[in-house]
């Protein structure tokens, strides 16, 4: 048998792929990335299922949905069900070194040789934050650890920009912004800093006296260029190891990001598209083509089953492990034109600081609250993907007969899969999901925005003091 491939998988978190000049961003975030993309394949509409980090990340590296995981929520509480096996199992079950850095403590993190980490917060007391160079300063010394060892590995990075805090360091800080974030006649961010349960921690990373939206969008922006600036020195860094062309490399995201919409402001939970849609980009010329674009929906679910394949781990060619199934599919299908797109209509969930799912076509996003959200949006929002593709306009009050025939389709497909799995649908099962126990389920959006927050609200007070002195 020859010697396998390597496989690299950069999961970048809260990367929204239309903030991605590959992806038609006006902004040139990821010219690097771009560049990957004519040597490989780009897929356009990959989607996250179950947001966030935690039920994405299950997914991804398993080859299943919520429901084979039993994991949709952030706060997910044990570990990974051991009837399922993690990518990483599976590749130190067929001889491969494997290594994660910046993934400790998720439940699908299971099963890796060696765990590293580096600094991936921040705060405005702490200064910019180069959370990718550190990401760098680890992961470079353990590829050629790898490489010396001899054997093929599967090394995951999880890249943390450009999740929030968003502190990219000079010169990305001002790239894409040359006004004046202070600026008392702009009141933009009135509102964001208004809302309780957030605002403490916005505190504790915007300057002091933010008023302009359009800066905190800049930083973000200028986070993905960083970013990407600092993933083309792992490219050059496989390209020097000699291994760049028997690497399977693999750019991810786990969800996208909320800025300014929807009042769900910078954060990364709701189900509307600015947080479902993500990138997938896949590069080994030995093996597929390159600079090719593929519409076809797929989600996370397919990403296992696709690089074990790419891999040459077949059913034809290798014997599976008895206990090794998946609920996604091989995407290789799809890049030969065999196959025009996995499944376009599909569950999706979300169990961040809401607790909703609801189901997506390609025309129509149904979302259901579980309980009432800390918005105070309605129970149940309709949205029409083609004619309002920004979700602004919520139809469920005038199409009710849409809303009925969506949840059919919804309801049908939990029935299927809890009769497959033999297991309940674990959106219905999380309990104190929020974090705050013997809570239960919100009885009011009002309650959910009295119990929820995020941040120090005594940093908070410095820092605002600060501003006005």
């Amino acid at each position: 048998m020859d010697k396998r491939p390597n496989i690299l998988l950069i999961a970048v978190d809260s990367l929204r792929a239309d903030h991605m000049s590959c992806y038609g961003y006006s902004r040139l975030t990821t010219p690097h990335i771009a560049h990957f993309a004519t040597e490989g394949v780009l897929f356009e509409n990959t989607y996250s299922a179950h947001i966030p980090t935690t039920s994405a990340y299950a997914s991804m590296l398993t080859g299943m949905d919520c429901f084979g995981t039993q994991v949709v929520a952030l706060r997910h509480q044990g570990g990974l069900r051991p009837e399922v096996k993690t990518m990483a199992e599976v590749m130190r079950d067929f001889g491969y070194s494997t290594t994660c850095v910046g993934f400790t403590g998720n439940p699908s993190s299971r099963g890796f040789d060696t765990y590293l980490d580096y600094p991936g917060w921040g705060s405005w007391n702490e200064g910019r934050s180069p959370k990718a160079q550190k990401l760098n300063e680890v992961a470079i010394p353990e590829l050629d650890r790898l490489v010396k060892e001899g054997r093929p590995f599967f090394m995951m990075l999880r890249h943390m920009d450009p999740h929030a805090p968003y502190l990219p360091p000079e010169p990305f800080e001002r790239m894409f912004y040359h006004g004046n974030e202070s600026d008392p006649a702009n009141r933009s961010m009135d509102a964001v800093m208004s809302f309780k349960p957030f605002r403490d921690f916005f505190a504790s990373w915007m300057p002091p006296g933010i008023s302009d939206k359009d800066y905190v969008i800049a930083q973000y922006d200028g986070a993905v260029a960083y970013m990407d600036a600092c993933i083309q020195s792992i490219f050059t860094a496989l390209a020097a190891l000699g291994i760049l062309e028997d690497t399977i490399v693999v750019l991810n995201g786990d969800h996208g990001e909320t800025l300014y919409e929807h009042e769900c402001w910078f954060d990364h939970h709701g189900m509307y598209d600015n947080v479902l849609h993500v990138p997938l980009i896949i590069r080994y010329p030995a093996k597929l083509p390159k600079g090719i674009r593929v519409k076809g929906y797929n989600q996370h679910k397919d990403l296992m089953p696709t690089l074990l394949e790419l891999a040459g781990f077949t059913p034809e060619e290798v014997q599976w492990p008895s206990d090794l199934r998946f609920d996604g599919h091989s995407l290789l299908p799809m890049i030969r034109g065999e196959v025009a797109s996995h499944d376009s209509s599909f569950y999706i969930t979300e169990c961040t600081w809401m607790r909703k799912h609801g189901w997506r076509t390609p025309e129509w996003k149904l979302m259901i609250a579980l309980e009432p959200d800390f918005h105070f949006k309605p129970e149940i929002e309709l949205y029409n993907l083609v004619e309002d593709p920004q979700e602004n306009c919520n139809l469920a009050e005038q199409r009710p007969d849409v809303v009925a025939h969506l949840r059919s389709c919804m309801e049908a497909w939990i029935a299927k899969r809890e009769k497959e799995t033999g297991l309940q649908n674990p959106m219905l099962t999380q309990g104190d999901w929020h974090g705050h126990p013997g809570v239960g389920s919100f009885k009011t959006s009002q309650q959910a925005y009295d119990t929820l927050h995020i941040g120090d609200p005594n940093q908070a007070a410095r820092l605002q003091a600060e501003s006005r002195a």
